[in-house]
């Protein structure tokens, strides 16, 4: 069984709330996540698929499923995706079946999703909330995508594209996290938890 987390409603009606994650890519989505994981284990978060190949330090089951585009696709079909998105290339999505057991248990989950996901969530779950990772400023977000090395000049330039669209969302969002310290960033998405469904 899971430690609680102070704070947690103890009534399970009150806590099985989803908490969904995005913003930009990136704005330190995967680390602050990465410090979550690190500081706070109670917290359930869950484990997307994806077709893109892993970064380096990235481990299958970790981070990601990294699926093939053909078990992809077949997921897709089968409804066995709550939500999926295309994102610079690769497809991604959120295991239907392991978040539906973890609200049905009476305990919150979280997801970390991309904005086309984020909008289908809310129209399959309404009473999910809904926290924007926002950087600090344009330049920043700038920075840290090209200071990841991981991408090419090309896939660089799409995400960034794609970023102007999802700052311009922050509005669709109930919350918004600015990621100017991902310890501070990580303590106040983990506070949101707290808060009982309404």
């Amino acid at each position: 069984m899971d430690a609680e987390i102070p704070g947690l409603p103890s009534r399970a009606a009150d806590a099985a709330r989803l908490t969904v994650l995005s913003g930009p890519s990136g704005v330190g989505k995967g680390s602050v996540v990465a410090e979550i994981r690190r500081h706070h284990p109670s917290v359930w978060l869950s484990v997307s698929v994806t077709t893109r190949p892993p970064r380096p330090g990235e481990e299958h089951g970790k981070q990601y499923y990294f699926v093939s585009r053909d078990e992809y696709d077949q997921m897709v079909a089968a409804g066995d995706l709550l939500e999926h998105a295309e994102f610079a290339g690769n497809g991604y999505g959120t295991p239907r079946r392991a978040v539906e057991e973890r609200l049905a248990s009476g305990r919150p989950a979280l997801l970390e999703i991309e904005l086309q996901g984020a909008r289908q969530v809310r129209e399959a779950m309404p009473t999910a909330q809904f926290v924007f990772l926002a950087p600090p400023s344009w330049d920043e977000l700038v920075r840290r995508l090209v200071g990841r090395g991981t991408e090419d000049e090309v896939t660089i330039r799409r995400r960034l594209e794609a970023a102007v669209v999802e700052l311009a969302a922050e509005k669709e969002f109930d919350v918004t996290i600015v990621n100017d310290n991902v310890s501070q960033a990580a303590t106040e998405l983990v506070e949101l938890l707290t808060v009982p469904v309404r």
